[in-house]
């Protein structure tokens, strides 16, 4: 049996200088997928496409498309319950791409302090 640390250090001490490297370099992975992300959009509609609302990868609504069949002054309720669902939708779509584009960095690793982020 070898007496080589997995960590590639000497006498049973980690290689913290390699540690280091490989931390800094999944800190500048992570990095750029937050740059990819917050300039990401995702599209998501209700009622079959007659609220279709766009929010970036900051969570922020963008756009809002509204089918004027849907426009109803004596039901607005109707078209507030579409508008709130097709904006759950695109919130759930962007924590999907977020948890997908951050889980292949992390390998699956839960991070403290970022609860459904990953």
């Amino acid at each position: 049996m070898s007496d080589k640390n997995p960590f590639g250090g000497k006498g049973g001490m980690p290689d913290l200088g390699a540690l280091m490297k490989q931390a800094q370099r999944l800190q500048a992975d992570v990095a750029r997928a937050q740059e990819e992300l917050a300039s990401a959009t995702v599209d998501a509609s209700s009622g079959g496409g007659l609220v279709t609302v766009t929010i970036n990868g900051h969570f922020e609504l963008q756009k809002i498309a509204i089918d004027k069949t849907v426009v109803d002054p004596t039901d607005v309720g109707m078209l507030q319950d579409l508008v709130v669902a097709a904006v759950n939708q695109a919130v759930a779509r962007m924590r999907e791409l977020s948890k997908e584009k951050m889980s292949g960095l992390m390998g699956g690793m839960n991070i403290p302090g970022m609860p459904g982020m990953f």
